[in-house]
């Protein structure tokens, strides 16, 4: 392909669907990132000749578009002060906490919004450079909200898509951000706004109505020049017969058996999997797990919690307070409640390979999913996938999106520590057979609708919005 390559589906991110790694002797490789949007698009980009537009991870980096193992990838650079204001800054102290219920502060700098228009503009300027005539051009997630309507000016005979992969905002909070007319314009670009619940889609359209003044009608906004919007929830999820695969290997198996062995065989096995962030309630969680310790209902001898925290944006301030308060907590627990050879809590500060998660979901008899907010969670319906004897049981934070999908969890509020310590022990005497069925519920619901699901409805739909202006997206079904 050249690097004038135009493609009738661009798929606009954040981030490209590999990593660059640079070699010792100087020489640039690119390595596959895991995740659920890769694995849900890869097989319709194929599908379609499509093009990934997304930034590379490093900084001043202008490469030109290019091919890796059949897929075609178009890098937009950044510098290393747009990584501080437009990522680190707007986009994830700014944003991220306003979105998620402001469990941090967020900080509103005009130097960070000038920034966050600059990049969304040159991602903007690269998607209408490689979509062809009538294209599909799908953009993704809270950093991009700009995008739809810088591109609908420059490109008005593209049908555009917009997804939000985490929760958007009721009015009382998004009406804090000083450019929220810009941001709410700039989505409106797109012809279908996708959310992950309906709440979210809802906050959407009565924001508009508001501050915007757009007329609008359920899950519709008009617009003046005669051009509707609409705005959805499409609950995204995972591989799960992919998932479900790897879990059945032998060596997993093995993997599952023997992490159960290093941890002196317990009888109670919880785990707690996420990013190391302040919205997934790993603090509480853990000392949930600790308070239960120490009034004895549950003992070292029959229990361990196995947290999994992956490091995560580690330049930005908030998430180093929350790796140091969570590094204490640990110590404390560990140096009151432990003995030697028997932590109380064993804590994984690291990121493992899929096969590695895999084997401790299957070790796992109690998986604690306590987000404070949550767009999704993909790590509960991970669990889920991963339990396939029907066995198990998912502690679930009704905050998380999953909560609306996996309705036989054990449910808790994260902000309630007797709460969560009351479901933590109700799961884990649950009867066989009480657990047996919650879990074979889960199972078929997130069986039924997986990753692949998730993306063909939301194509199928964007594809309805304008069906006289649009070019058929070919679909795609894993293999």
């Amino acid at each position: 392909m050249s690097p004038k390559h135009q493609s009738d589906l661009v798929i606009v991110a954040n981030r490209l669907p590999v990593d660059r790694v640079v070699n010792d002797d100087g020489s640039v490789d690119w390595r596959r990132s895991p995740g659920g949007l890769v694995t849900a698009i890869e097989p319709v980009m194929r599908a379609n000749d499509g093009v990934w537009i997304g930034w590379s991870g490093g900084t001043d980096d202008e490469e030109e578009p290019f091919e890796d193992e059949g897929l075609f990838l178009a890098p937009v650079p950044l510098s290393a002060q747009e990584v501080r204001e437009f990522y680190e800054g707007f986009s994830n102290a700014t944003l991220w906490p306003l979105y998620h219920d402001v469990v941090a502060k967020p900080e509103f700098h005009r130097e960070w919004w000038e920034s966050y228009v600059a990049v969304n503009r040159r991602f903007a300027a690269r998607a209408a450079e490689l979509a062809a005539e009538g294209a599909t051009v799908w953009v993704h997630d809270y950093q991009l909200q700009l995008v739809p309507a810088m591109l609908r000016e420059a490109r008005p005979d593209l049908t555009i898509g917009f997804f939000l992969h985490i929760p958007f905002p009721p009015a009382e909070l998004f009406q804090q951000m000083p450019w929220r007319r810009q941001i709410l314009e700039g989505l409106l670009g797109a012809d279908l706004v996708g959310f992950q619940r309906p709440n979210n889609a809802q906050n959407f359209v009565r924001l508009v109505r508001q501050r915007v003044g757009h007329k609008t009608h359920r899950d519709l906004v008009y617009l003046p020049d005669g051009r509707t919007v609409q705005a959805a929830a499409f609950p995204i999820s995972i591989d799960s017969k992919g998932l479900e695969k790897l879990a059945r290997s032998a060596s997993v198996e093995a993997r599952a058996k023997e992490i159960r062995e290093q941890l002196g065989n317990p009888r109670h096995l919880l785990l707690g999997v996420d990013r190391l962030d302040y919205t997934k309630g790993i603090y509480s969680r853990l000392r949930a797990f600790g308070e239960l310790l120490v009034e004895e209902r549950l003992s070292l001898e029959e229990a361990v919690f196995v947290q999994v925290a992956t490091p995560s944006r580690e330049r930005v301030e908030q998430y180093r307070r929350l790796r140091d308060d969570i590094d204490r907590l640990v110590g404390r627990l560990n140096g009151d409640l432990g003995r030697i050879g028997r932590p109380a809590i064993s804590y994984l500060h690291s990121s493992y390979p899929r096969e590695e998660m895999a084997a401790l979901f299957r070790a796992a008899d109690v998986c604690v999913v306590t987000p404070l907010a949550d767009g999704m969670n993909l790590v509960a319906k991970e669990y889920v996938a991963c339990r396939y004897e029907g066995d198990g049981a998912l502690v679930l934070s009704e905050f998380a999106g999953a909560a609306g999908e996996l309705r036989q969890a054990f449910m808790v509020n994260p902000y309630d520590i007797n709460g969560m310590k009351d479901a933590i022990m109700t799961a884990v005497h649950a009867p066989p057979a009480e657990r047996s069925k919650r879990m074979k519920a889960m199972r078929r619901t997130v069986a039924e609708h997986d990753v692949t699901d998730w993306a063909e409805r939301y194509l199928d739909a964007l594809a309805d919005v304008r069906p006289e202006h649009h070019k058929q997206v070919k679909p795609a079904r894993l293999s």
